[in-house]
């Protein structure tokens, strides 16, 4: 799940502009930033803009490996100076580019950390967000990176609901959400296969409940069908049926549901007082 996260989409956050720097320093100011010359730190000191355009330069050659470890040298070197703090930003969006993820979620949040008024700020939240959205995976596996990222993504959007990083985070929420609704239909299928209807139906309760707007909600109804009627509660099974058909009256898991009622001389019948006629009419 590759997406954009080049600084030129943010109008704050232009490469060629706000983060392009030809810098005079005086002695003195070389002098305040000078670090430690010890072989364990090995490093050779050198200035702040000479740092920082070589690092600026990789970047616009599209060299982000190389440009990484350059900006993350400013803000060793030089944490005092005004290019530490942008620096820091470009660090974290390098990292991002070569999918050095677990740095660049460093990064953006050391710059939320020291920086939390900064107006690039919001793209630190999005960085981060984006960062565990690309580490997403089939939902054979284990989906704690798909919650850290939905975690990151509503974020974005409490935080900074009229921004362009909000935009793209509300796209990325449901499909987030149909992943993790997909990881619940796996198991919750697995677990029907094996005749464990109760656990089944938990799992596709989740997705009813949960995950109401996503594209395996169809799916999980005619499966609630299924679970509760070979559990013998038809009135359930009944229950999931009609609202799946007035959802979805012309979806295929509707006529799976219709055929499974009707083989034991059943139709779709809501109960009101049912948890699915419940969940469904809190949310719509």
């Amino acid at each position: 799940m590759r997406a954009s996260a080049s600084l030129q989409t943010s109008p704050s956050v232009g490469l060629s502009g706000l983060f392009r720097v030809t810098v005079v320093l005086s002695a003195l100011l070389l002098a305040a930033c000078g670090g430690d010359e010890s072989e364990e730190l090995a490093y050779v000191e050198r200035p702040v803009n000479e740092l920082y355009n070589e690092a600026v330069d990789e970047l616009e050659a599209g060299n982000y490996r190389a440009a990484a470890p350059l900006f993350d040298e400013v803000e060793r070197q030089h944490p005092y100076s005004i290019w530490a703090r942008r620096a820091i930003l470009m660090a974290a969006f390098s990292h991002y580019q070569v999918n050095d993820y677990d740095s660049a979620v460093i990064a953006a949040q050391r710059f939320i950390a020291l920086h939390p008024g900064n107006p690039n700020v919001g793209y630190a939240y999005y960085l981060i967000a984006l960062s565990f959205y690309e580490q997403i995976t089939d939902v054979a596996r284990d989906q704690r990176v798909t919650e850290r990222a939905l975690r990151g993504l509503e974020e974005v959007v409490r935080r900074f609901p009229d921004s362009e990083y909000a935009r793209d985070a509300r796209l990325k929420i449901d499909l987030t959400y149909d992943h993790l609704a997909g990881k619940e239909m796996h198991i919750g299928r697995w677990y029907l296969n094996r005749s464990q209807y109760v656990a089944a139906i938990n799992r596709f309760r989740t997705v009813v409940t949960r995950f109401q707007t996503t594209t395996h909600t169809a799916e999980a109804l005619h499966r609630l069908s299924e679970a509760y009627m070979a559990l013998g509660i038809s009135h359930e099974a009944q229950t999931a049926a009609a609202v799946l058909g007035y959802n979805y009256p012309g979806s295929e898991w509707y006529e799976f549901s219709y055929a499974l009622l009707a083989n034991d001389g059943l139709q779709p019948l809501e109960n009101e007082s049912s948890w699915i006629s419940r969940a469904w009419n809190s949310v719509f």
